[in-house]
């Protein structure tokens, strides 16, 4: 039963998979230049769809609770891991959203298209911090496999990547220009592929070998 569970739990890898691959293809110039920004940004907002699907299935169909007084410090920044993660997806729906209509209003516009949402990328900062720490416990947690080593590394260097695209979208008001497009870019692309590897890492075919080998063991 516990491994049924493991595996209905860890479908949440194919939502993050898929909403990573939409936002390391959106982030790639050859793609927006082809498909145009109305169809760039709209790749953008599935990918956030999609990733707040996974995260809301994380949250609250694997076996997490909110903390309590019997909860064990692990519990807690594994629990608030996924929730401010689920609140950090939820900001880059509305920035995706917004892009995306600001496209379909100007097509043509230079410069018109989405960039990391700074208070989001401070959200999957935060959550990656939080998730570290639950690692660092990792025998106190609910399920020894909530946090897996190298998925959560990866997250937190993903998450480090959109914060540095998020900083580099930041426009100078001297210049009214990017303080680093190519950051802007590469941040979005490079945190992407990061997440992408991580929920590869963590996808039922994967972990359930280790979770049977726990019981078993």
């Amino acid at each position: 039963m516990r491994t049924a569970r493991f595996l209905q739990m860890r479908r949440e890898a194919y939502g993050f998979a898929l909403g990573s691959l939409c936002f390391l293809v959106g982030a790639t110039p050859l793609y927006a230049d082809a498909v145009g920004a109305v169809v760039a940004n709209a790749t953008f907002a599935v990918g956030s769809v999609l990733f707040t699907g996974a995260a809301l299935l994380q949250l609250l169909l694997s076996g997490r609770r909110p903390p309590r007084a019997a909860s064990s410090r692990a519990d807690a920044y594994d629990w608030w891991a996924a929730a401010i993660q689920l609140g950090g997806t939820v900001l880059f729906n509305v920035s995706t959203f917004r892009a995306w209509r600001a496209a379909v209003a100007r097509p043509d516009e230079v410069g018109v298209g989405w960039t990391a949402d700074a208070w989001g990328s401070l959200a999957f900062l935060v959550s990656s911090a939080l998730a570290l720490a639950a690692l660092s416990r990792r025998h106190e947690l609910w399920d020894v496999l909530a946090r897996t080593p190298g998925a959560v590394w990866l997250n937190a260097a993903g998450s480090v990547a959109f914060g540095a695209s998020a900083a580099g979208a930041y426009v100078v008001p001297a210049t009214d220009e990017l303080l680093s497009l190519w950051w802007t870019l590469f941040g979005t692309w490079l945190g992407a592929l990061c997440f992408l590897v991580a929920a590869v890492l963590t996808r039922p075919s994967v972990t359930a070998p280790e979770e049977r080998a726990g019981i078993s063991g």
